[in-house]
């Protein structure tokens, strides 16, 4: 009996990877929130958006003078002050920068509720006690049209 050989299927080229992984055929995965939920919110960046918000509100106040200051988000002290504990901003006037530590911020804050807006109420006074710390001003100075509904 004679034996018949096929010819063997051309190779394919190989393929490039897309960047998600695609294993067993059944599509790239998907974000862990799924399509339909809105993006999870740390707290590192409700932080952030705390902070800059205010200062833009501020900024838009009080253009002239916080026009050069630098603001940074740090996440806490390299060090405690004996009698005084943990800083929750440094302001270096002779730089004009403001540095706010964000642990000592939402952690060591005691509040009477903890929701969202009472953090949010905890994140925004200590961006216009620094700033006005900066400025040599009271903070209730900085905007007095925002608290007046109170």
């Amino acid at each position: 009996m004679s034996r018949i050989r096929r010819a063997a299927a051309p190779t394919p080229a190989p393929t490039q990877r897309s960047q998600g992984r695609d294993r067993h055929g059944r599509g790239i995965r998907s974000s862990v929130t799924g399509p339909f939920l809105p993006p999870l919110q740390t707290r590192i960046t409700q932080f952030d958006m705390t902070v800059a918000s205010t200062i833009d509100y501020l900024r838009s106040v009080w253009p002239d003078e916080l026009s050069d200051v630098t603001f940074e988000v740090a996440a806490g002290p390299y060090s405690v002050i004996p009698g005084v504990g943990v800083e929750r901003w440094t302001v270096t006037a002779a730089e004009r920068r403001i540095v706010f530590y964000r642990l000592p911020i939402q952690r060591l804050t005691r509040l009477h509720r903890n929701d969202d807006l009472h953090r949010r109420m905890v994140i925004e006074s200590c961006v216009f006690r620094a700033i006005a710390e900066l400025l040599g001003k009271d903070p209730w100075d900085l905007a007095p049209d925002r608290f007046r509904h109170f």
